[in-house]
């Protein structure tokens, strides 16, 4: 489903868009006399900012290609990544869990992302760049986002409680948390990004809540099934004496 839209959003001037981060900066000077990590926070807010720079000027050439092994590639980039850093938080990490983490993001986000892509979107040709990156990206990184709570949260339960079942499930839902409040607060206390930009430029608030819709569902079941993946793969690290308990 290949649109051409025209863009009525508002070029931002630069000097307008460095007014984005005082309240940043103010954070930061928080953490600064509240002796937290500032620096780690410095450091990912200048991440932020040259992958932002990097990938808006990496993108006018992406959408401009027509090599679908382009887009793939690219797709396989963000699953690789995103495992990494999905258990970044992890103490006891190594090469068995990043692969369990791998094949958690990989697994259920290309079914996730092949049903919205090819079934309900029906993208002609299939790898359009303008949906298919973008929504890539919102897949995995939310995939991510909720394993890396997963894997943080069975990983500190272990350490209390050997049983495997009750490890699981708490991880599972702390995991959900974010996923949950999103689908809570969609449309009472925020505008999500992808409607909020449809708006933006111009397209009905009917249509971008479908759009909104659709988005929603997408991520909070990559979301919730790379998790449960993740959790379930995670079943050989309980100890010999719970493994007769490991029922779904």
């Amino acid at each position: 489903m290949s649109q051409n839209t025209e863009s009525a959003v508002q070029t931002i001037p630069l000097e307008l868009l460095i007014l984005t981060f005082v309240p940043v900066f103010l954070v930061i000077t928080i953490m600064f006399y509240w002796s937290h990590n500032y620096k780690y926070n410095l450091y990912a807010v200048s991440r932020m900012l040259v992958q932002l720079l990097l990938i808006g000027y990496f993108l006018n050439y992406i959408f401009d290609s027509d090599s679908s092994l382009i887009m793939l590639t690219i797709v396989m980039i963000m699953v690789v990544i995103s495992s990494w850093i999905a258990i970044h938080n992890v103490q006891k990490r190594n090469k068995a869990i990043y692969i369990d983490a791998l094949l958690s993001i990989f697994v259920p986000g290309i079914l996730t992302f092949f049903l919205i892509t090819q079934v309900v979107l029906q993208l002609q040709p299939w790898y359009y760049p303008n949906y298919f990156i973008p929504l890539a990206g919102m897949v995995f990184a939310n995939a991510m986002t909720s394993l890396s709570l997963a894997a943080e949260r069975l990983e500190s339960e272990f350490d209390r409680n050997p049983n495997y079942i009750e490890c699981r499930n708490l991880a599972f839902k702390a995991a959900m948390i974010p996923q949950t409040n999103a689908l809570l607060a969609v449309g009472l206390v925020s505008l999500p990004g992808m409607m909020t930009g449809q708006i933006l430029s111009g397209v009905s608030p009917l249509i971008a809540a479908r759009y909104q819709i659709m988005v929603m569902c997408m991520i909070y079941g990559a979301a919730g099934l790379s998790s449960a993946m993740y959790l379930y793969l995670q079943r050989k690290k309980q100890p010999a004496k719970e493994k007769h308990d490991l029922s779904i």
